[in-house]
């Protein structure tokens, strides 16, 4: 045991009227929604690297936490270890995700690195047998570094191609040593500046054939759990080919990967590609690659991704709607890809932030329940589509544009717009929200 988050108790559902902040008011694990417990529901998992790696800088200024597990040694990398799981412990969390470079001391050498990782993971696997908190997915850092400047499997040099190739099967060899569910690809610099110096043609060849390769040794490991892929906008390169889920599906469609590999998609992401956060979970299930969440916001004032914890029931109640929609999570989860901010400098704060995120995805989820056990939504949606049924229509589909054509003059089709009833639905929704 450390002495970090001393004073600080277990936190456990006390019910909207808590008098401790130290509390969950809407997040009850056990409580049954939708015929399923809600910890089940929303798989909540703690991400490392915000949690215990992130030092509080921002684009103008450096360091502003101080951690007594920071540091370049496999000691305080064991110290940070033993911090998270207590952290893991107090929320009941029941997962969490990292990246290599969150839970190892970068060595002089790839084998060294390697070598500080599989002592790692045999500390988290120790760790796992005596916890709750389980891993949820890995992922490799490939963009922090120097070395990923021009980008990880994009990159115009090959021996950088071959360094992406060695981190991420290190890393899936340790997700799966450590059960993990996922595996995640985050192109965080899988883009470009500028055409200038930029073959697009290369670069989008040697991604999808990086992720060929990905599917190959999940298959070769005989991995289990999920490829998920990341999309993202921008920030820091100027063109990500990752853009955002319509992007990433006609990536797997054109490298034959849309029936193996799903998508992790984060708030703070969806909002950058100009999109809402519901939008990009709707059209992921549509397309059959919803996978798993990021939850995080933007701070809609700023123009990049500024990682926050959730606070806004109503807008997160949007987004699993969606995730009900889509039949809920399977291998995938919540993960809270958020950072307290630079100025938030105590234990408790850090506490305090995955407690009133948890709380709000609960009342979120909830209420989006809530809504869809009603049924009156989809209702009106069907209601809507409804002429589709009709044989008519369907024969429509099945023929061609002349016979689609020809029943304008063969029936006389006059046909007048019909209200959309935004607002009844509108207020339908605030009605639970």
């Amino acid at each position: 045991m450390t002495d970090f988050f001393k004073d600080i108790p277990r936190i456990t559902y006390q019910g909207p009227e808590a008098s401790s902040e130290f509390a969950f008011r809407h997040y009850n694990p056990d409580e049954v929604v939708l015929g399923k417990r809600m910890e089940d529901h929303l798989r909540f998992a703690v991400a490392y690297w915000h949690s215990f790696a992130w030092p509080g800088g921002d684009p103008f200024g450096g360091q502003t936490l101080d951690r007594p597990w920071f540091g370049d040694t496999m000691a305080l990398a064991k110290q940070k270890a033993d911090v998270a799981f207590e952290l893991f412990d107090l929320l009941g969390a029941p997962f969490y995700c990292f990246h290599d470079a969150d839970v190892r001391p970068e060595g002089a050498s790839f084998a060294e690195s390697l070598r500080n990782l599989e002592e790692m993971v045999d500390y988290f696997g120790q760790k796992q047998a005596s916890h709750k908190t389980q891993l949820l997915w890995g992922t490799a850092n490939m963009f922090s570094h120097r070395r990923w400047m021009s980008g990880a499997a994009t990159n115009p040099d090959p021996d950088v191609y071959a360094y992406a190739a060695a981190n991420v099967k290190a890393m899936m060899d340790a997700t799966a040593k450590l059960g993990g569910q996922n595996y995640v690809l985050w192109g965080g610099r899988e883009g470009y500046e500028t055409l200038l110096n930029t073959d697009l043609r290369a670069e989008r060849q040697h991604a999808g054939r990086f992720l060929q390769q990905v599917v190959e040794y999940k298959y070769k490991i005989g991995f289990k759990g999920t490829i998920l892929i990341e999309p993202k906008p921008q920030e820091p390169s100027k063109h990500q080919y990752d853009y955002d889920v319509a992007t990433v599906y006609g990536f797997l469609k054109e490298f034959g990967l849309e029936a193996e590999v799903k998508t992790n998609i984060e708030q703070g992401h969806a909002i950058l590609a100009g999109h809402s956060f519901e939008h990009e979970l709707a059209l992921a299930a549509s397309l059959g690659i919803f996978g798993s969440i990021d939850m995080n916001r933007n701070d809609y004032q700023s123009g990049w991704d500024t990682d926050q914890f959730p606070h806004n029931h109503p807008e997160m109640a949007l987004a699993y709607y969606e995730v009900i929609r889509a039949g809920g999570f399977t291998t995938g989860g919540t993960n809270f890809d958020a950072k307290i901010r630079r100025q938030s400098l105590d234990p408790e704060d850090l506490v305090l932030a995955h407690v009133g995120g948890m709380d709000t995805c609960a009342r979120a989820m909830k209420a989006a329940a809530a809504l869809w056990e009603a049924g009156d939504l989809e209702a009106a949606r069907q209601a809507r589509y409804a002429g589709w049924d009709t044989p008519a229509a369907q024969a429509m589909l099945k023929g061609g544009l002349a016979e689609a054509a020809a029943r304008v003059t063969a029936e006389g089709l006059e046909p007048q717009p019909k209200s959309g009833r935004q607002e009844r639905l509108e207020n339908l929704w605030n009605r639970f929200v």
